[in-house]
């Protein structure tokens, strides 16, 4: 079958025996596995028009749903399999996510109309006779969502969290603030949203394109967005790790609140939310009201991402500009006062307080891997973008790490080399390239190994203007990279890259469509994804494996 991620065992009838459903099945859902049965009966029953009744005493029951433990013993936690023979189908899962990642599954054996919101008329449903037994590669299976460059709505973010559960990938990781938007409401400071979530224009394309969009720009998620989007995605076993970036890219919020900046140094009450895109040099002044303002801007954030769900807090930590610090007499102060090695030692500071600051209540950092940079506490994690180096170091020195080098996994880096690519950004990532990414690099040792996390893919918005873009960017390699992460696939260059795009073509691709995925096709843009005329920034060649 055209199944995506492959799974571990997966054997179906020679004979091409199928069960076939009867216009109104009936389900069994045993203890535990009511989630799960919700679900079904929500979103299957609104592609095939079956309401799934459950079975009553002495009725056999067409789609069974089961959870054992025992399961997860060698394919861990979210572990299941799937038996259809003459008597329907049975979903076992080790796990609630495991009985959920079998009704994906399940989906995709029904065929791509049962992506649909409504039923087609005259659609037969049925499923070849087999086994499936199936579990995850790695427990971080992840996206990373930049909504701060260009805001995505609310129905957007949860249309994505339906999108990565349809491919088994279990991590949202929102980018909510940075130089050019503030998207979370926190209530003890109003300015970061009524100030801070607008910009006056935007620049259309790379920031070495002329071309400006002067519409305004902007949005923002109530607290009550954020608990709606946080219990969307648990129900479908999907972590959300919320980002708040320090002490750099912080423009938008010192537009808010002036005194957050380098007051002594720069006229911060003329600064706005900057239009543009790059690195802003207005970071954080390193004092302790700054540190308060940001505790308080934490607090409130732990009280939206509970810590079943959301057990790591990103913050950032990339990209800090140091001229400001250097030319700032108070900063200079802070320095002598911490006796921190010069200004990478106040970025280290601010990190490591949040650190302690955090796993004081029960949650772990994680941040870019610019965050070893002065040492880390023990507890902290890093996600390594800068290739694979930053997380060889920090798996090396016994942190958990997240693989998501820019070389190899940022989405935002154009698809083909050809001219009618919109906004190409960076190198050359086709689908077969991630299709060969690999989370775990060979010269890292067993025991480092077993640090790395998972992986995860970037998208970075600036040149991602709306949906269509980002459907663009991300698909079809969202597939090839969950792929990677759930499967147990060979060596990157021995992988059968044929066989997965032949499961692409089969089926895949249908599937997508039946969600309204504006993917980008195979044999390049249509003429509506294409953005002419508008300057990008392509890098030539092969990207560095670093």
């Amino acid at each position: 079958m055209d199944l995506i991620p492959a799974p571990s065992v997966a054997s179906f009838d020679e004979g091409g025996r199928r069960y076939a459903f009867g216009p109104e099945p009936l389900l069994g859902a045993g203890p535990g596995t009511e989630g799960v049965a919700r679900l079904l009966r929500r979103e299957l029953g609104a592609a095939t028009g079956w309401s799934l009744p459950a079975a009553g005493a002495g009725a056999a029951a067409d789609v069974r749903l089961r959870l054992d433990p025992r399961y997860g013993q060698e394919a861990g936690p979210e572990a299941y399999g799937i038996t259809v023979d003459g008597t329907g189908v049975e979903l076992v899962g080790a796990s609630g996510a495991g009985l959920f990642w079998s009704f994906q599954t399940l989906r995709q054996l029904l065929g791509p109309d049962a992506y649909r919101k409504a039923p087609l008329p005259g659609r037969a449903w049925s499923l070849p006779h087999g086994r499936i037994a199936d579990g995850p590669r790695f427990g971080w299976r992840g996206l990373m969502l930049d909504v701060a460059r260009h805001f995505m709505p609310k129905d957007g973010v949860l249309r994505y969290i339906d999108l990565l559960a349809a491919h088994k990938l279990n991590v949202l990781h929102l980018h909510l603030t940075d130089d050019q938007g503030w998207r979370i409401e926190i209530k003890r400071h109003p300015r970061l949203t009524g100030v801070g979530a607008w910009r006056g224009r935007s620049r259309r394309g790379h920031r070495a394109s002329p071309l400006w969009n002067e519409t305004p720009h902007g949005g923002y998620y109530t607290q009550d967005d954020i608990r709606e989007i946080v219990a969307y995605a648990a129900e479908r076993h999907v972590r959300v790790v919320p980002e708040i970036d320090v002490p750099g890219h912080s423009q938008a919020a010192i537009a808010a609140y002036p005194e957050l900046g380098n007051t002594d140094v720069v006229d911060t009450s003329a600064l706005e939310v900057w239009d543009d895109w790059g690195i802003s040099e207005n970071v954080l002044a390193p004092t302790e009201a700054v540190v308060r303002f940001y505790e308080g801007v934490f607090e409130e954030l732990l009280e939206l991402f509970p810590a079943e769900v959301s057990p790591f807090v990103h913050v950032g930590g990339d990209e800090c500009p140091k001229e400001q610090w250097r030319a700032s007499a108070v900063a200079q102060e802070r320095i002598g006062e911490l006796g921190v090695d010069g200004e990478d030692g106040l970025q280290s500071w601010f990190i490591r307080h949040f650190d302690s600051w955090l796993a004081e209540r029960g949650r772990r950092l994680i941040g870019w891997d610019e965050i070893l940079e002065g040492g880390l506490a023990p507890g902290a994690a890093v996600s390594s973008w800068r290739g694979y180096a930053g997380g060889i170091a920090a798996a090396e020195a016994g942190h958990d790490v997240v693989m998501c080098p820019e070389q190899q996994v940022y989405l935002d880096h154009r698809q083909a080399g050809g001219p009618q690519e919109p906004m190409p950004i960076g190198y050359v990532r086709t689908l077969e390239d991630v299709y060969r990414f690999e989370p775990v690099p060979p010269k890292l040792s067993a025991e480092a190994a077993a640090h790395v996390l998972g992986a995860q893919a970037n998208v970075w918005t600036e040149v991602m203007e709306d949906q269509g873009r980002v459907d663009y960017q991300v698909f079809p390699r969202l597939a090839a990279f969950a792929e990677v992460v759930w499967s147990r696939l060979p060596e990157p260059e021995e992988r059968d890259f044929a066989w997965f795009e032949g499961r692409m073509a089969a089926a895949h691709y249908a599937r997508l469509d039946a969600l309204g995925v504006g993917y980008r096709p195979p044999g390049g843009p249509m003429p509506w994804q294409r953005r002419p005329g508008v300057l990008g920034r392509p890098i030539e060649g092969a990207p560095p494996n670093v």
